[in-house]
């Protein structure tokens, strides 16, 4: 007897465990500023997400990516808050109301995962219709954290600051659990917009290369002039905070790059008359740039629209 086909592994399954790691491995290293649990939370949740929906939705792996998209978001939202308004409370109590809502979520999930099949492997355009239905849940939340901030929350004791952190988080775990269903409309449709995005920027890829090849010459070109003259010069052209400076081809490098984005953080400015027409001109150039950089993309537009104008049949009987 032949052995039974191994069951094909999804489309996507990969790139979306990549994407929800990376996600988890850069937003804990962000917010590990204080240490503690959480970031190694965010890391184990991450991980567990990608376990969990390869389990439960094996064909529409495409919405760990969204999940991963919205664990970030509440991570930091989770710091922000929970520093702001309980900046006392114990390790303990932030760990635990930080896995409220997380679990709260994942437990519905799993209970209506018949239900959500459909919705988080749809594999179809962004619905608008979505919207309202999101905001029924969205505000609720925003609510109890706006409450959060506004009340003198951060006056009380590090245990009654505990108590209050946990009593908010279990508010919105009862939220997000009741509404469970538009919070994987929402997860799958920041998929949907990701992906329909990354797809406009392939079609784009030729005019986006050509821009960057540009302006890398136009950054790297002024770079050098800049250094030239400053080496041809007997006395110091650029200042720094400290006054006059020698300025090497790595502070060249870095002044032609925030000219020529129009920054202009003022750690370094001309002091002679030439260079200083000389930033102008790269000032004009690098808008010139744009200028042209938008065009081609436009220009790249119209050939598509044209060239799928040309693919369409035309009416019966021509």
């Amino acid at each position: 007897m032949n052995a039974p086909p191994s069951p094909r592994r999804p489309d996507g399954w990969l790139r979306a465990a990549l994407a929800t790691l990376g996600f988890g491995l850069l937003v804990a290293g962000g917010i590990a500023d204080h240490g503690g649990v959480l970031p190694l939370l965010v890391i184990g949740i991450a991980a567990t997400a990608i376990g969990f929906f390869y389990l439960l939705f094996p064909q529409g792996m495409h919405f760990a990516f969204g999940a991963s998209a919205g664990l970030a978001v509440y991570a930091c939202l989770f710091v922000v808050i929970g520093r702001a308004a309980f900046p006392e409370a114990p390790a303990l109590a932030h760990a635990m109301a930080f896995l409220l809502p997380v679990f709260a979520f994942l437990g519905s999930v799993w209970v209506r995962r018949d239900v959500l099949r459909r919705a988080a492997e749809a594999d179809a355009p962004f619905d608008h219709g979505h919207l309202p239905r999101m905001a029924r849940w969205l505000i609720p939340v925003w609510v109890v954290g706006g409450f959060s901030l506004s009340l003198p929350l951060n006056r009380l004791s590090p245990f009654d600051q505990g108590l209050a952190l946990l009593a908010a988080m279990a508010a919105i775990a009862a939220i997000v659990a009741f509404s469970v269903r538009p919070v994987v409309l929402l997860l799958s449709d920041l998929t949907l917009i990701t992906e329909e995005l990354s797809a406009r920027l392939r079609r784009i890829t030729v005019p986006v290369v050509a821009f960057l090849t540009l302006y890398s010459l136009l950054v790297i070109s002024f770079a050098c002039f800049y250094r030239i003259a400053n080496g041809l010069s007997r006395t110091p052209l650029f200042h720094g905070q400290g006054g006059p400076i020698s300025l090497g081809f790595q502070d060249a490098l870095y002044f032609s790059l925030v000219t020529q984005a129009t920054v202009g953080f003022g750690d370094l400015t001309p002091h002679d008359d030439g260079i200083r027409l000389l930033t102008g001109v790269q000032v004009l150039a690098g808008q010139i740039l744009l200028l042209f950089g938008f065009a081609e993309i436009m220009r790249s537009r119209r050939v598509r629209m044209t060239q799928r104008d040309e693919k369409r049949p035309g009416p019966a009987g021509d």
